[in-house]
């Protein structure tokens, strides 16, 4: 009988014998979508400093170009033999986010650089993939089959959190809690206990815009408790205790501990227009440079705002507006069906993993990208928050560009030994 690894396996198999041809073996998915990213990215950031002081639009290519070469080198690396360096990445990482406290450089209200030889380097970037490594190879040994197995990967993940969260960088330290959720989901944990760790944080938010909401959810909570949780009844006080602790001291947080620059940080997003010149010019910018450009653009190198600098860190964090108005609507749409279809592979690959292991670091990794996607896209449309998140292949940003082929690199290592196993398998 076949076994349920050799049956998944044969199911995926496709036809990989039969390739031909000068791209054989080639992931055009995986590798051609960043690619085209990067080369549009580019000429975005070149249109968006054609009237400043300074043009180092060209080293986003040739940063893309160190990364490349790296994720070429990884994916000819079986991510088996990164595992037993795994707790030294996460030791070398904590370490950095130490030195980050210590001796960091500070740029736009946070302190997440360090200056080696000349360059700033984020180790906050680099964090994300130590802590992927390093969960996966928790989660793979120890799956989460009870509540208390919550406690390790948890735990494995709150210390980089604190260390960034500290410097303060909500953006990134939101990206670690996406991590740690969509893995747990693919470990095997329920999609309830899911909803039930993310439920203070909504409890949060509905007491502070809609206070009344909180007569349904509450009871809510408690009955994902009561039906998925053991220990019944210490389960339900002890989730209701929670949502009240966050319902009722939220509000109080909110008026008497958080400054009135943080509360509309938070907030102009939904009505930029009530600080048009400060809290809300970005946002404002932005959405008009998107609506700009219509349904086709007005052309790559041809955007008025962007030329005009009209849109602050327009080629970090709004990259997306100078796509909006410059490729318009069509080329914006076709950017975000991009990223879809690139999601869809990594999945595929995850699910053609040889190993749990490499299946957790596929999603762990896809998670990484794909949040940071959804958060910066909808906060330059204002559909959420300013949160500082750059946008995977297309924002300017040495180390976060390295952290995204090395994200490819160690993918294409999973996919590329999931074909070898087939093929032994089945050849």
């Amino acid at each position: 009988m076949l076994s349920l690894l050799a049956r998944r396996n044969r199911m995926f198999a496709g036809p990989d014998k039969g390739r031909r041809g000068p791209l054989a073996g080639t992931d055009l998915v995986l590798w051609g979508i960043p690619l085209a990213m990067v080369f549009v990215a580019g000429i975005l950031i070149a249109s968006t400093q054609r009237e400043a002081d300074y043009a180092d639009w060209y080293q986003h290519w040739i940063t893309a170009a160190v990364g490349m070469v790296i994720a070429l080198l990884l994916a000819r690396v079986p991510l088996e033999r990164l595992r037993s360096l795994q707790w030294v990445f996460y030791g070398a990482m904590v370490a950095s986010l130490i030195a980050v406290q210590l001796i960091g450089v500070s740029a736009l209200g946070a302190q997440s650089w360090i200056s080696i030889g000349g360059f700033h380097v984020q180790p906050s970037e680099f964090a994300k993939v130590a802590a992927i490594l390093l969960l996966a190879g928790v989660l793979a040994k120890f799956p989460v089959e009870r509540p208390v197995d919550l406690i390790r990967p948890t735990a494995m993940i709150a210390l980089p959190w604190l260390l960034v969260f500290l410097q303060p960088d909500l953006g990134t330290s939101l990206v670690f809690a996406a991590i740690l959720l969509t893995m747990l989901f693919w470990s095997g944990m329920p999609g309830s206990w899911v909803l039930l760790l993310l439920s203070p944080l909504i409890s949060a938010i509905v007491a502070g815009v809609w206070p009344w909401g909180l007569i349904a959810w509450i009871p809510l909570t408690g009955w994902l408790a009561w039906s998925s949780l053991p220990w019944k009844r210490m389960a339900l006080v002890v989730v209701l205790a929670i949502e009240a602790v966050f319902a009722v001291a939220t509000p109080w947080l909110w008026s008497n501990v958080l400054l009135p620059h943080q509360r509309a940080r938070l907030t102009i997003f939904l009505d930029p227009s009530q600080d048009p010149l400060g809290s809300g010019y970005h946002l404002l910018q932005s959405t008009v440079g998107i609506g700009s450009g219509q349904i086709v653009g007005t052309g790559l190198l041809q955007g008025s705002l962007t030329k005009l600098r009209f849109i602050p860190e327009q080629h970090t964090d709004f990259i997306f507006s100078a796509l909006g108005e410059e490729t318009g609507f069509l080329g914006s749409a076709l950017v975000v069906i991009g990223f879809a279809v690139l999601m869809g592979r990594l999945l595929q690959i995850a699910s053609r993993a040889s190993s749990d292991y490499e299946a957790l670091t596929v999603v762990g990794l896809g998670a990484m990208l794909m949040f940071q996607v959804v958060v910066n896209i909808n906060m330059t449309i204002g559909l959420g928050p300013i949160t500082g998140i750059p946008l995977p292949f297309l924002s300017y940003g040495r180390s976060a560009m390295l952290v995204n082929f090395i994200a490819l690199g160690l993918v294409a290592s999973v996919a590329r030994r999931g074909v070898k196993v087939r093929r032994r398998q089945w050849g």
